[in-house]
């Protein structure tokens, strides 16, 4: 059964990514932790349509999941990075190996935030459509491309995307109105792809690529931002839950047999008993 004890983690300042990187240090990970906002507090963009700008701090911060993952008794490292500057990520991950050998785990959760992502295509300029590919799908592939290498060679490895099901269902309506926009679609469609693909390219070698589906969460943001949009948090799952799933899936030695399928994070925290 492998064991990994290095993880690197992005959108880890609240939500998900945060659940997940505390759950990791709780396991046994030293977790290196990335995202854009730094401390409680920082102002960044955070509105999902382009008709209005929405600033205010949101609650969560690299140093918060870090405080949470030193008081867990495991090392943390703050890396401030946007998945929209390639150089910042390249230098995220070369600060994690000079410090720490490597990289055994690679959660991509971080994706786009900002506006376009609830907004009809007539109004969304193609840019920011642009911007949601990058950000969520040629972000995660530049750092699997930055970590398998090593990986391989050391014939160990596990790398996790955070998938989504609009990447494979249609909304219920339009963006707006209880439906999600064009951009967060594809773009979680094509990151998506990319277990099943990867999963040949790397099967026998001790490294698994895994999707992690974690439904309807209430997060911070979804809390503050999305009742506009017809989303009700107190109906999602607490990001906590999927957090426990991802650390079930890298200390169970279940990784080998999810390569290249996707792990629908709700029903098998049923399945495990997880609440």
């Amino acid at each position: 059964m492998q064991r990994f004890d290095r993880a690197f983690v992005t959108g880890a300042s609240r939500g998900i990514g945060k659940a997940c990187a505390i759950n990791l240090a709780q396991a046994g990970f030293d977790v290196a932790c990335t995202a854009r906002t730094q401390r409680e507090g920082e102002e960044r963009e955070h509105s999902s349509t382009v008709r209005k700008s929405d600033t205010r701090p949101l609650p969560g911060s690299l140093a918060a999941t870090a405080a949470a993952i030193e008081s867990a008794g495991r090392r943390a490292l703050i890396l401030p990075a946007d998945l929209l500057d390639r150089e910042q990520l390249r230098s995220a991950v070369k600060t994690v190996v000079d410090s720490w050998g490597g990289i055994d785990l690679l959660l991509n959760n971080g994706r786009y935030i900002g506006p376009g992502h609830m907004d009809r295509l007539v109004d969304t300029p193609l840019d920011l459509l642009e911007k949601h590919l990058d950000a969520n799908v040629m972000a995660p592939l530049a750092l699997i491309k930055m970590v398998l290498p090593e990986m391989l060679e050391r014939g160990r490895g596990l790398v996790l995307n955070m998938t989504s099901d609009v990447a494979w269902t249609d909304p219920p309506s339009a963006a707006g109105s209880g439906g999600w926009g064009l951009g967060y679609a594809i773009s979680k469609g094509a990151l998506h792809r990319i277990a099943g693909v990867l999963a040949h390219e790397v099967a026998g070698t001790g490294v698994s690529v895994v999707n992690v589906s974690p439904g309807f969460v209430a997060t911070e943001r979804i809390a503050i931002d999305m009742a506009e949009f017809g989303f009700d948090a107190s109906k999602g799952a607490a990001p906590d839950l999927i957090g426990k799933v991802v650390a079930w899936l890298a200390t169970s030695g279940a990784a080998d047999d999810w390569n290249g399928r996707t792990l629908e994070a709700q029903v098998v925290a049923g399945e495990l008993g997880f609440s």
